[in-house]
């Protein structure tokens, strides 16, 4: 590494003592110190770069100095846009607001994209006034755009984590970053909780797909990209202005490996696997110039993470250099031994700099002013996280008055990105069986059947206009196609024939059947599955008929995460894995339709992100199985094809022998 400036370093110097102090501090005052034993030496250290030089860090110093207490207290609070209105800025200066996923301008969330330009300009308006006793500050507004921006009516909306995984492909997540932080941008909002780091370990948590991969190296890669695509080079600054927005790294630490993937669990690894496997994403997104990191809801050895100041503070901000802020979770630090929703020095003091109040942010408000004036927030404290915050919003361009991307609605479902979503698509399928039935020819006569085959909700999941995207319709999303669309066009253009999916095949005899079925819409907690069995039981009844009329099937299988789908497989003659493609349904029928003659326009490939399990126990599905019935890395193609054996249905079975990579 090259020398540092004697400037730089002694700045770092100076902010390393101050850490130093704070820690001491807090340790005083009763910070959290439970769990395992952290050794933050084991950890990597990395270089974050916030993208302010001594003349931007001497601002946030004067800012800091002008601040009274109360409005220093406001800067570490954010509240969900359902429990306040703009004009409350005025009592209560808070730092930030949120739109939770089942939040919108209006108390409706399925506003236009104008009214959330509207109230995120009235937020800031208020926030910025001149007025006796106020330092204009910009107020910061977050959202939870994690496919795109799933919040607004009519963006284009990009396969959920788990299948941008399969693809392997750091470019295209790189792309889908910029072209979210665009859509953001271009709706007033200035902050993504995205991307989501977790390495889940055992699918039967419902946020699984969430994650890119059970392989921690492809999420290190993985976290680079979408944060770089979402924020810019790393040091850039005056990203509103550049069309980008700030990205959160989450959820810190630990959330994908809770026992049993329950959600909000405990994590009992040991510290070695937290660092190689669960840390692994972080010292990327610290190293890329990531503005934020969450907070996890979940606990490490039983101690929870909003309350671990060895991991928030001790690894997080001092060993590995993280000078941003870290953002707790919806209401998360109530969860801290200790404290409740209303009041909570022990997360502050640990090393929260903002709390998501979502509820009770009045008597937080009121009582964390009470602890800081009492001195059980050390004054320290709170500055170090409010000059934290303030250097997010400058490098953010927020006190800029110009705002480029401002209103440009036509950002959010351009030509352009329904090609990238469409070429997301394509690169996330995964081939599991085929039994020479594709690709399918475009001239053949054809029958599309399934539930999912024309249920947007199916194809989009959670986190899709509402938070568990089940009310979801298709008026939500007027530009998507969905997966029937999309087969239907490409066999109209080969001059194909699709038959009535109301007339019994065997009077329509179809050459070839695409049953498309899966999960039904979920998120966090709703998705939590106490037995990892997929029961697709129609699904399956209509395989079975088709092999029975000897029509040959193709199985798209529209999931969060691969699940146990044994008789499903045995059942088709074609099994493709398309997870939660989101808007662009044409994507799967571009490699599964050829052309008239039968030859393959695009390949399959996407490879498993996660291993497939080879039964339905529990086991297959938690850390350490080393015999899955895919493993990573499996995907067959045109290219490289071969069959599956038949494989055992009894619900816990004989195992398999493994399906060996190709």
């Amino acid at each position: 590494m090259a020398q540092l400036p004697a400037r730089t370093r002694s700045i770092r110097l100076l902010r390393a003592a101050c850490h130093a102090a704070i820690a001491a501090l807090a340790l005083a005052a009763g910070a959290v110190q439970a769990g395992g034993k952290v050794h933050p030496a084991a950890w990597p250290a990395a270089t974050h770069a916030t993208g302010l030089d001594a003349d931007g860090e001497r601002r946030v110093g004067e800012l800091l100095a002008r601040l009274s207490v109360e409005e220093k207290v406001g800067q570490v609070i954010q509240t969900d846009i359902s429990q306040l209105e703009p004009g409350d800025l005025r009592q209560f200066p808070l730092g930030s607001v949120l739109a939770g996923g089942d939040s919108g301008p209006g108390a409706n969330d399925r506003a236009p994209p104008a009214a959330w330009l509207a109230l995120a300009r009235a937020f800031r308006a208020v926030s910025t006034e001149e007025r006796p006793g106020h330092v204009p500050i910009p107020v910061l507004f977050g959202v939870d755009a994690v496919h795109g921006h799933n919040n607004i009516i009519g963006a284009v909306l990009f396969p959920h984590n788990v299948g941008l995984g399969a693809a392997h492909d750091t470019e295209l997540v790189r792309r889908i970053g910029a072209a979210t932080a665009q859509q953001v941008a271009a709706t007033g909002l200035d902050w993504t909780f995205a991307p989501t780091l977790a390495v889940p370990q055992d699918v039967r948590w419902g946020r699984s797909y969430e994650g890119y991969s059970q392989d921690p190296a492809l999420v290190r890669d993985y976290a680079s990209a979408m944060i770089e695509g979402l924020q810019g080079p790393p040091g850039a600054g005056g990203l509103l202005q550049s069309g980008h927005v700030a990205a959160t790294a989450k959820h810190f630490l630990a959330d994908g490996a809770t026992r049993e993937g329950v959600d909000q669990g405990d994590a009992t690894v040991d510290e070695a696997e937290l660092v190689r496997v669960h840390g692994a994403g972080y010292a990327a997104a610290i190293r890329a110039g990531v503005l934020t990191v969450m907070a996890s809801f979940s606990s490490w050895q039983g101690a929870k993470m909003h309350g671990n100041r060895a991991l928030l503070t001790d690894v997080l901000k001092e060993r590995m250099g993280f000078d941003g802020f870290v953002i707790g979770d919806w209401n998360g630090h109530g969860q801290v031994p200790g404290c409740a929703r209303r009041r909570c020095t022990a997360a502050f003091n640990a090393g929260i700099d903002m709390f998501m109040a979502a509820s009770g942010w009045r008597g937080l408000y009121a009582n964390t002013l009470r602890a800081v004036r009492a001195g059980e927030i050390p004054m320290a404290r709170l500055d170090d996280a409010v000059r934290r915050i303030l250097r997010v919003k400058l490098r953010l361009g927020l006190f800029a008055p110009e705002r480029p991307f401002e209103g440009r609605f036509d950002l959010l479902a351009p030509v352009e990105l329904h090609e990238l979503g469409r070429v997301a698509v394509r690169e996330s399928l995964v081939l599991l069986k085929n039994d020479g039935v594709l690709p399918v020819r475009a001239s053949a006569r054809v029958l599309i059947t399934g539930a999912a085959a024309r249920d947007v909700r199916a194809q989009t999941g959670g986190w899709t206009v509402s938070w568990q995207g089940a009310d979801t319709l298709p008026a939500d999303l007027p530009e998507a196609t969905t997966i029937e669309d999309g087969l239907r066009a490409a066999i109209d253009a080969g001059g194909g024939i699709v038959v009535d999916a109301a007339e019994d095949p065997a009077a329509s005899r179809p050459d070839v059947a695409f049953v498309v079925f899966g999960e039904p819409p979920y998120a966090e907690g709703a998705g939590d599955l106490k037995l990892p069995l997929y029961g697709s039981r129609a699904a399956l009844t209509q395989l079975r008929y088709l092999r029975r009329l000897g029509i040959p099937s193709v199985a798209v299988f529209l999931s969060g995460r691969p699940l146990w789908v044994n008789p499903e497989l045995n059942a088709s003659d074609a099994f493709v894995a398309a997870w939660l493609p989101g808007t662009e349904g044409e994507g799967i029928a571009d490699v599964l339709v050829g052309d008239s003659q039968g030859k393959p326009r695009h390949d399959f490939r996407g490879r498993l992100s996660f291993p497939w399990p080879r039964t339905v126990a529990a086991e297959p599905f938690a850390r350490g199985d080393r015999r899955p019935l895919f493993p990573l890395g499996f995907g067959l193609s045109y290219a490289h094809g071969g069959r599956l054996p038949r494989l055992p249905e009894d619900i816990l079975g004989r195992p398999p022998s493994p399906v060996a990579a190709h």
